[in-house]
């Protein structure tokens, strides 16, 4: 501002003198001339400056920028660097926010900005997943109309300081939603799924649930004849006979009910901990299997017709006490659930892909096929009668699970009520030692 005051006033200075010099030489109305007629080149040239500006304001790019004379010429070039300035900010900010937003996509949480009127400003794309959002189509939309819950609702105009728990119409997905409101307008709403950590909550709860329902029954048994024979005790001095042959044998029977359960609970946690590496040696299924059916004849009692078929001579690289605990609970309930007079039919085979197959089929019960899915869940009985009848603990095929993964095999279960079940336990050919190719020996 000095700057155009300093150039105003000498363009007047300049004017005066030349107004005087002209009175002097020829009269007052010939100096009066020169400054009328300075006045009027000044107020055109100002015009002309201002006309410029005027058009340039109207697209105003730097390299449109109009010449300039005198003090315009400044005052363009000075024009000119303030929006270079603002053009290098502009950048600046632009790439900070693509910055912004590149990082934000990546994050693993949903993120959606919201106005004041709470219409979506951008979301990135695990909001998308999270809500059903897409960024381009949903911009300015009331996220109220697409995330329809009532709790979310309520809990958007002024924000939650702990987070809200949404879950989807058939509880497939559940979310952690924060909403945090910021700056004056705006909130950042965030959002991440706890689908797993919901389940693995529930299964703990059930576990823990479990456990103390399967304790409680011997538990309770016990504790009642022992209560009883301390009763006799006191009131005879010595204990009943008769009461004796009762008591102790079921109270044996629950105290190897709960010894098993102890046994299979501390075997899950063996399986399932890292410091616990499984061990890399050649197995001799063959082997193994056969002293499998041995075993299946004494837990018979000849109840059933057991079989055996050895087609491969093949071994498995891998632990040979977890592969005879799971190989055990599929045939020990083969043997269980089959009615009597039926047949248990063990395998090992070779496979097409250069695996093997180790196989337990019955003749027994069968199992409807809502139930297949969550048969390797810890405590997850078809019938609860029926498993406690038959001695079961409700870890077996839980154990069966954990040591088929950690021997990067695979469960496959076929099973059809009235007409048996099959269960396989197949390893890739990774973890296959082949043998001597032997003739097929049956046994039964």
């Amino acid at each position: 501002m000095n700057r155009v005051w300093r150039w105003l006033l000498s363009r007047l200075l300049l004017l005066a003198v030349l107004g005087g010099c002209s009175t002097l030489v020829a009269g007052a109305q010939a100096g009066l001339t020169v400054v009328v007629v300075g006045l009027l080149w000044l107020l055109i040239h100002h015009l002309r400056h201002i006309a410029r500006l005027g058009r340039w304001i109207a697209d105003p790019r730097p390299e449109a920028l109009p010449p300039g004379s005198g003090l315009w010429e400044d005052l363009f070039a000075d024009l000119y660097h303030l929006l270079r300035r603002q053009q290098r900010s502009a950048s600046r900010l632009t790439a900070t926010l693509h910055e912004f937003r590149r990082a934000g996509m990546a994050m693993p949480d949903g993120l959606v900005v919201v106005d004041r009127d709470n219409r979506i400003e951008w979301c990135n794309a695990r909001a998308g997943q999270h809500f059903g959002l897409d960024a381009r189509r949903d911009a300015g939309q009331q996220i109220t109309y697409l995330v329809r819950q009532p709790q979310f609702a309520e809990a958007l105009p002024g924000g939650y300081r702990e987070p809200l728990t949404l879950r989807g119409p058939r509880g497939e997905l559940v979310l952690s939603v924060l909403i945090v409101p910021y700056e004056e307008n705006r909130k950042l709403i965030i959002s991440r799924d706890v689908t797993d950590r919901e389940r693995v909550e529930t299964m703990r709860r059930d576990f823990v649930a479990n456990v103390s329902h399967e304790l409680r029954t011997p538990l309770t048994v016990i504790g009642g004849f022992l209560e009883t024979l301390s009763d006799t005790l006191s009131d005879t001095g010595s204990p009943d006979p008769a009461l004796l042959r009762r008591s102790l044998p079921l109270m044996s029977d629950q105290a190897r009910r709960m010894q098993m359960l102890v046994e299979d609970l501390l075997t899950l946690s063996r399986l399932e901990s890292e410091a616990n590496p499984a061990l890399e040696e050649a197995v001799d299924v063959p082997d193994m299997a056969r002293a499998l059916y041995h075993d299946a004849l004494a837990l018979s009692g000849g109840r059933h017709r057991v079989k055996l078929d050895l087609e491969s001579a093949a071994r498995v690289h891998g632990a040979e006490d977890e592969l005879r605990s799971a190989f055990g609970n599929l045939v020990s309930n083969a043997i269980r659930y089959t009615p009597d007079q039926g047949e248990v039919h063990l395998a090992w085979r070779g496979a097409a892909d250069g695996g093997a197959v180790f196989s337990v089929q019955d003749s027994g019960i069968g199992i409807e096929a809502q139930h297949l899915p969550r048969l390797t869940e810890r405590f997850y009985r078809v019938d609860r009668g029926r498993s406690r009848e038959t001695g079961g603990t409700g870890l077996g095929l839980a154990i069966v699970k954990h040591v088929l993964n950690r021997h990067a095999a695979r469960l496959e279960i076929r099973s059809e009520p009235g007409r048996g079940s099959c269960f396989s336990a197949v390893f890739p050919a990774s973890r296959i030692v082949a043998g001597p190719a032997p003739a097929r020996e049956k046994i039964s």
